[in-house]
């Protein structure tokens, strides 16, 4: 795990300021090449995890100095891959997988993509013919962000050091803007900034003389075209023990301390009882939030210390006022790069702190159970479209309205409202409305005119929208949502703050039920062995029913989060009231001040629950400070 920066066309001399910027990523080593024939430079900082030697040392030049290779992340296939190169008459200087990479363009070329089980983000220079062969993993656990202008191409793991690779590109986009206020994060290639885009997951590039030449999806998501199996109840089970099990055993290859995360929920709790059986020793991680909570949280320290006692495991429990929580949130937006309004970040930065304190390099995490096996709650809401279209649209948008008007205080007439909101919207429009934390007619009452002449006439569903058109007609709309969860969701929300955080401690997470074995198992799993008599999930319940307690593996869902609702009430009221003040918010010129302020004083008096629109402008303008003026 490290970070990576490239620039090709450009100033050259940024490379080692854009390395810096980055050196919470990789602590271990750095490097630099430069090429000023073919005005390329690339940078690397390390974090050394397989082959701790310098011999993995990055940029790393193949024998005959033609490729040079910056690499971030893990291939966890690279013993299998490398035997295979042996075979082959491939010799190597180094036990890292870096090396097996390196070798095995230099067999396969851009082929070598279909052959790579792991996470990771490269850039592979070949000095011959000046093309640049950059590619993201299949589900974008590991991020790249990049930047095209005048016949100069740049890129890097996080925005802040692109920035220092190309300084003066800090126009805003609105439409970015928009997509971070509906949804908290921002879906598909779009930034904070409009000159810089994401690197989409299973997308690679080609670059030459400072243009993209060649750009392409080399992976699709197997829930888009897989056929479900006909499978039945032993066979979809054991199928999930299975690859659940070979997914933790082989992510679990490091020559450094693993540890892993432990909620208390299932997904951590499953990967914990697998890698028990592998490392008897592992040492697990939790968070306690201390101080005044949100209504209708649920404290899950209990839950993971009774995971923890089953298992025989260690936990440590980092403690966390929520006030302190509150004060970090300036170093949660700067670090994240993007301003994703989700406290839940700072959860995972306290416990990779906790455990590089430890000396623990590498975490395991349970994300993306939810997303392969539905556990999120717009999954059950899920349940009720089919009586949607019993229902006369009149009846559908009278529904809605009462859901708006029930009490804001009260945590379960909030989750209601939410199941609710868009019972309006026509099926698919309803869908994803699902993902969005704020109603598009608020966030327009918000927005200045000028804001909103700068918005196109499409709405911020259209990049899922388009997305999900090919598939309208011949999926489920199950399968439609678990497609936007594993496309979406996950990178741009779940796996993108997972990544940012955790290296901001200098700690490398990896995610096994984002093993592409197991994920192209659960889309051939039927539907009704995911949801079941009302109970989501129930095929991954069942198969971990001889490994965990049945009181953990049925408990109800809770959130990885904080009590934001709280922080807006006491922590956060100062700096809320400060930064989103007239003054602020007239000089940013992208919202109405008196809409902003009339916001805050209905939500103060429990009149709404506008907490989420409100973070969401609040970290909007602290990373327009950090990032913009």
């Amino acid at each position: 795990m490290c970070g990576i920066v490239g620039i090709y066309g450009g100033n050259l001399s940024t490379i080692e300021s854009a390395n810096s910027a980055i050196s919470h990523r990789g602590p271990d080593d750095y490097g630099v090449y430069t090429n000023q024939s073919l005005k390329v430079a690339l940078g690397h900082q390390r974090l050394s995890i397989i082959d701790t030697s310098s011999f993995g040392h990055q940029p790393m030049t193949s024998d005959d100095d033609r490729f040079v290779l910056v690499f971030n992340g893990e291939i966890y296939n690279y013993k299998e891959l490398r035997t295979e190169l042996i075979e082959k008459g491939f010799t190597f200087k180094s036990k890292s997988d870096t090396e097996v990479l390196l070798n095995l363009y230099l067999l396969e070329g851009k082929g070598m993509l279909s052959k790579l089980n792991g996470i990771f983000v490269f850039a592979i220079l070949d000095t011959h013919s000046g093309s640049l062969f950059i590619a993201r993993d299949a589900l974008g656990v590991k991020p790249l962000y990049y930047l095209v202008k005048d016949s100069m191409f740049a890129f890097a793991s996080e925005i802040k050091a692109l920035l220092k690779l190309v300084p003066d590109n800090k126009e805003l986009d609105t439409e970015s803007i928009n997509h971070y206020l509906s949804f908290l994060w921002c879906p598909g290639d779009g930034t904070p900034l409009k000159s810089v885009k994401k690197l989409l997951p299973g997308e690679a590039i080609v670059v030459k003389n400072g243009s993209i030449i060649d750009k392409w999806l080399w992976y699709e998501l197997p829930i888009l075209t897989n056929i479900k199996k006909d499978l039945d109840k032993g066979q979809t089970i054991s199928g999930v023990t299975k690859y659940l099990k070979q997914a933790v055993q082989r992510q679990m290859v490091a020559d450094v301390p693993l540890g892993a995360f432990l909620s208390g929920g299932l997904d951590s709790s499953a990967i914990v009882a697998f890698a028990r059986e592998l490392n008897p020793d592992i040492r697990c991680f939790t968070i306690e939030t201390k101080g005044k909570q949100d209504k209708g949280i649920t404290n899950d320290l209990p839950y993971a210390r009774r995971v923890a006692k089953h298992l025989n495991v260690a936990l440590d429990v980092v403690s966390i006022e929520s006030h302190k929580m509150a004060n970090d949130l300036e170093f949660m937006v700067k670090q994240l790069d993007e301003p994703l309004a989700d406290p839940a970040a700072l959860n995972v930065f306290y416990i990779s702190r906790l455990a590089k304190e430890q000396g623990i390099k590498v975490l395991l995490s349970g994300a993306g159970g939810d997303d392969l096996f539905t556990g999120y709650r717009r999954h059950y809401a899920l349940q009720l479209e089919r009586y949607w279209s019993w229902l006369p649209k009149t009846i559908r948008i009278r529904m809605e309205n009462i859901s708006k008007n029930l009490n804001a205080n009260n945590s379960f007439s909030r989750r209601l409202s939410k199941m609710f909101n868009g019972a309006g919207l026509e099926k698919t429009e309803r869908l994803i409305n699902y993902f969005r934390w704020s109603d598009d007619s608020l966030l327009q009452s918000l927005y200045s005119p000028e804001f909103k002449s700068q918005l196109s006439k499409s709405d911020s569903n259209q990049v899922m929208q388009d997305f999900l058109e090919p598939i309208l007609t011949s999926s489920s709309s199950l399968d439609q949502m678990l497609s936007l969860e594993q496309r979406f969701f996950l990178s741009d929300h779940n796996l993108n703050y997972t990544d940012k955080m955790s290296m901001a401690a200098g700690v490398e997470v990896r995610v096994p039920f984002l093993d592409l074995e197991l994920v192209d198992f659960s889309t051939k799993i039927p539907n009704k062995f995911k949801q079941r008599g009302g109970v989501g999930k129930w095929v991954l319940k069942k198969a971990m029913e001889p490994y965990l307690p049945k009181d953990i593996i049925y408990r109800p869902k809770t959130g990885f989060g904080a009590p934001l609702r709280t922080w807006m009430q006491n922590d956060l009221k100062e700096i809320t009231e400060d930064l989103l003040s007239n003054k602020g918010i007239n000089n940013r010129g992208l919202f109405s001040a008196q809409k902003v302020e009339k916001l805050m004083i209905d939500n103060n008096l429990g009149k709404i629950d506008a907490s989420y629109t409100l973070f969401s402008l609040l970290c909007i303008e602290i990373w327009c400070r950090a990032y913009i003026d």
